[in-house]
């Protein structure tokens, strides 16, 4: 089982390239970051996890830029969103994103995706969040012909582009590895319509086994291969014992987090967190 982290890259906090040579050197194997445009100030939207929107929601940098950057300072470290929100993104400048960023950094990047939370942000993009998860999956499949094909077309309800030419194509192949994030059944449902892997956070009571069964469920009836999916636990616990039992499990990943903290203080919870990767 591999092991990273994952960090809100913002303007205060300690710097991408040295947080990826860092993770490197003390044998992490992925850095992910996540995305927000930008926070509506209304607060519409409650913040999902209780009390006030922390303020590294309005801080972070671009995902695609902040992992450049990780990825031109390091040689082998794994890079990802976690997560893209892709509703609120262009797919044929985001397939070009990808495309390049899988390519300059020697495919190492991991498309993790989700369709987000905050009603007034997507809303300042044109989405809705009743349709939120209609325009990431057909996002998605525009997005794998783009990569894939020499002349590339799509016709659907959210996403159409008459025949284009789109290079460069990601060096995986026949794409990045897609994650989903999420823990619902809808959220498996769509991993094994359209993804090639899972991105769940551990929630109270959280089983690994348990949470492989329900996906290997999921996958067995759309005829997906297990094989053929891998699984990421985003905030996973720093604990011996729960690690274990993910790995027995047969998870692929685990990703521990690094608040928005200064560079001493990052460092040293990686120091900390060191051992885990062994």
């Amino acid at each position: 089982m591999k092991t990273g982290v994952f960090i809100f890259p913002t303007d205060y906090s300690i710097d991408i390239s040295e947080l990826a040579v860092a993770l490197e050197e003390r044998g992490f194997e992925a850095l992910f970051v996540p995305e927000h445009t930008h926070i509506p100030t209304s607060r519409r939207s409650p913040f999902p996890a209780g009390g006030p929107l922390q303020k590294r929601y309005a801080h972070t940098h671009d995902p695609f830029v902040a992992l450049a950057f990780a990825a031109a300072a390091t040689e082998k470290l794994t890079i990802g969103t976690g997560i893209c929100l892709l509703a609120q993104r262009d797919p044929i400048v985001t397939a070009k994103v990808v495309a390049s960023l899988d390519r300059l950094s020697g495919g190492r990047f991991v498309f993790g995706l989700g369709g987000g939370w905050n009603v007034e942000e997507m809303e300042d993009h044109g989405a809705t969040y009743r349709t939120r998860f209609a325009i990431v999956r057909e996002r998605v499949l525009a997005m794998k012909k783009l990569w894939t094909e020499d002349e590339a077309s799509f016709s659907g309800e959210h996403v159409s582009f008459e025949s284009c030419w789109s290079w460069p194509k990601p060096v995986q192949t026949p794409n990045p590895p897609i994650l989903m994030g999420g823990e619902t059944d809808y959220t498996l449902r769509r991993v094994v319509d359209y993804c090639d892997g899972w991105l769940p956070r551990p929630r109270p009571g959280f089983d690994p086994k348990e949470q492989m069964d329900r996906l290997r469920a999921h996958a067995d009836a759309a005829g997906r291969d297990m094989s053929e999916l891998q699984v990421t636990l985003f905030r996973a616990p720093p604990d011996k014992d729960k690690l274990a039992a993910c790995r027995d499990a047969g998870f692929d990943r685990v990703l521990f987090e690094i608040p928005d903290m200064s560079r001493d203080e990052a460092l040293k919870l990686l120091d900390d967190y060191a051992p885990l990767a062994a």
